[in-house]
């Protein structure tokens, strides 16, 4: 019976969507549905060399719309700047972003990327209270949140929280209750209304060099009491896809950095972990819920239609893959 349960609830149907027409693939792109279209842009990939061959990492502003899930990817125009590693939703047709940074710096940008009659449309929001990048957040109802990440390339990560509800007349952001402790590339998720963050890494400065403390904790929002503490996460896991697809009853964790491979080679890094891990809500636990066939970090989940879509990514560090997953 529990084995029964268990495959109930794992993400099943797994299959492979049109691939980006980005032959390197990017990680920290935008990504989410406008016009009834997936939508993805921006992101960053090293086109030339691989990392540990000295290659230099690039930032791109190119963005990409695919109408149907059997169709193809077409060009849909750019971003205002190269710019990546921000946080992304699907608000009322139109994919709201905010945050990100490019090969220099940090932003405070926040904006909407709307697909309508063939043309992709920019429209400003107001900017986020300080720049973020490396963050994670969702959408709860009609506010998005913003939480954790860094201000700066070489600052150390944030607890900061900020939220900006987009149904309002003149939408302002509003600072939240922190987190207990920063983070970068944490895991966001809404279940039942509630926003969630788990995981991710801290960093630890030693000298000049700064280090990643991988996370198991995770915290649930509160609107009156702040953050309350949940379940730790059997291991560790930093940047897996977000926001985490969900249900009224949890969400599912996909896989993401350990930090069990720090210390290899880069070159001979063996891929991400491979598990997804289910959260009960009511029951505050985590259980084993099966296997994705292409893990991915650093890239954004999106639902489309009747399924859960995971554009490109990072298959290990420094390599990025231009395929598209998708489960029902």
């Amino acid at each position: 019976m529990r084995l029964l349960l268990l495959l109930l609830a794992a993400p099943a149907a797994w299959h492979q969507l049109p691939a980006v027409p980005d032959r390197e693939g990017v990680a920290g792109s935008f990504a989410g549905v406008s016009g009834g279209a997936l939508l993805v842009a921006g992101g960053a990939n090293f086109p030339g060399r691989k990392p540990w061959e000295g290659g230099t990492k690039a930032w791109t502003d190119a963005a990409y719309i695919l109408d149907t899930p059997d169709g193809s990817w077409k060009p849909a125009g750019t971003l205002l700047r190269p710019l990546g590693y921000g946080v992304s939703a699907t608000h009322r047709g139109a994919v709201v972003c905010a945050g990100g940074s490019d090969h220099t710096r940090h932003h405070a940008d926040a904006f909407t990327l709307e697909w309508k009659a063939g043309k992709l449309r920019t429209t400003a929001l107001p900017p986020l209270p300080r720049p973020v990048a490396n963050g994670c957040g969702a959408l709860v109802g009609d506010t998005l949140y913003v939480v954790g990440g860094q201000e700066a390339p070489d600052a150390l990560a944030s607890k900061a929280v900020f939220a900006l509800d987009l149904s309002a007349a003149e939408p302002r952001w509003v600072v939240g209750p922190e987190l207990p402790s920063p983070r970068i590339l944490a895991t966001a998720a809404v279940c039942d209304g509630s926003l969630y963050v788990v995981g991710g890494c801290e960093l630890v400065r030693d000298g000049q060099r700064v280090s990643r403390r991988y996370l198991r904790d995770g915290y649930r929002l509160d609107p009156r009491a702040g953050w309350k503490r949940i379940a730790d996460l059997p291991q560790p896991s930093a940047a897996p896809p977000s926001p985490a697809p969900s249900d009224t009853a949890g969400f599912f964790l996909l896989g993401g950095d350990d930090g069990s491979q720090v210390q290899t080679a880069p070159e001979r890094h063996p891929g991400f972990p491979r598990g997804i891990l289910r959260y009960d809500a009511a029951a505050d636990r985590w259980t084993a819920a099966g296997e994705q066939p292409a893990p991915r970090v650093t890239t954004p989940c999106v639902r489309w239609a009747d399924r859960w879509v995971i554009p490109s990514g990072e298959m290990r560090p420094g390599v990025r893959s231009p395929q598209v997953w998708a489960f029902r």
